[in-house]
């Protein structure tokens, strides 16, 4: 039985095999640290190094290279981003939407928040914005398109509301990096968090975040350390991106991110987004019996306007669980159950607490390996039987 993966959502697989062959070729021929050595082979790392903020910085239209700020992932992205910034006092819009690298770290900081209301396709509603607005309300924190559903939220439009209110605006890119075009000048973007083992097609332990100049200069360092500079003075540099990146970054996994990213400025992000919803596109058409005889039921959006290639369902009859079980017991088919750590989403697409199976596409994956998720799906939803 041949194995299908659809949980590219999660992360994507497989990767190009550039990637593969930059992080090898880095543990095996190289292998040295970046701003300690002064011999070639640091002065290389270093240069390519560079090279991978240079390419994140034109990809998400930032102000300058040194703006990008590698971390391990979106959520300590997320994390140092927000544990900077929200001061007591301030109130913070998200929306209903949100995943938990957003909410646990205002949950545990006891930051004041509003939900923007969506509606149950997971669309934001635009005219709720006003009435959301505290004199205190100092920020809004956003995803771009939900992990559950695939919905892409209105990142210009809210910039521009961002911006008439005096508000800061930071973006949780994890589903749309690599797979959408993020403009932060077009979209009024003060910083958006990104991971890179999804779109952008690296391997997992990396991500960042870009920052405006003004936010940069004034958020503060979330670690302290070591960085290889100024190393007479015990305080952290106030230069970028020193200010955030002490310690030993993840070289290995940033080479292979930056195989990725050239991987992608040479296939085109145009391109990457018209094969990801033909294929959102064809299993929506194939479910839509389905759902229409009951047997299952779709979260979220049923065209492929305003999307990803992320598709949630539901089971009636069967626990999403056990229906996942099965197809990748009977079929091979290999997807991702439960809530995906977005209960709001859930609340807000009416699936919570059962959670849903999770369907999400990438690159690699083709036509007939839809066509095959589609049959296991029928055979295992026709085969369930009313609890």
């Amino acid at each position: 039985m041949q194995t299908i993966y659809l949980d590219n959502a999660s992360t994507t697989f497989p990767k190009p095999p550039q990637v593969v062959q930059a992080v090898t070729e880095y543990m095996t021929a190289s292998g040295v640290n970046v701003n300690r050595g002064c011999y070639a082979a640091a002065y290389s790392a270093e240069e390519r190094l560079l090279e991978t903020r240079q390419l994140l910085c034109e990809l998400f239209h930032g102000p300058d290279c040194r703006n990008v700020v590698f971390t391990k992932n979106v959520t300590e992205s997320l994390n140092l981003l927000l544990k900077g910034f929200v001061r007591p006092g301030d109130h913070i819009l998200v929306s209903a939407m949100e995943h938990n690298a957003v909410m646990r770290p205002l949950v545990q900081m006891g930051a004041d928040f509003t939900r923007v209301p969506c509606d149950e396709t997971g669309a934001l509603r635009l005219d709720a914005l006003e009435g959301c607005l505290r004199p205190n309300t100092r920020a809004v924190v956003m995803t771009h398109a939900s992990n559950v559903c695939g919905t892409v939220l209105p990142l210009e439009q809210v910039g521009a509301f961002c911006k008439a209110h005096g508000l800061k605006f930071f973006a949780d890119c994890a589903q749309t990096a690599g797979v959408l075009d993020i403009d932060m000048q077009a979209m009024g973007l003060d910083a958006v968090a990104f991971t890179g083992h999804k779109g952008l097609l690296g391997p997992q332990g990396t991500g960042g975040l870009v920052l405006s100049e003004e936010l940069a200069e004034t958020l503060p360092p979330f670690l302290a350390g070591g960085t290889g500079s100024v190393s007479h003075t015990e305080e952290m540099p106030r230069f970028l991106p020193d200010k955030f990146e002490p310690g030993t970054p993840n070289l290995p996994g940033l080479m292979g991110l930056r195989a990725g990213l050239l991987f992608l400025q040479k296939t085109g992000l145009a391109a990457v987004r018209v094969h990801e919803l033909t294929l959102t596109g064809q299993f929506l058409r194939g479910l839509a019996p389905l759902e229409a005889a009951g047997r299952l039921r779709i979260l979220g959006r049923r065209d492929t306007e305003h999307r990803t290639g992320v598709v949630s369902v539901q089971t009636p009859g069967m626990d999403e669980a056990l229906a996942a079980a099965a197809l990748e017991e009977r079929f091979g088919i290999l997807t991702r159950v439960g809530l995906h750590c977005a209960p709001a989403a859930h609340k807000t697409l009416g699936s919570y607490p059962a959670g849903s199976i999770r369907f999400s596409f990438g690159w690699y994956n083709t036509p007939r390996q839809v066509d095959a998720a589609l049959e296991a799906l029928r055979e295992v939803c026709n085969g369930t039987e009313t609890a």
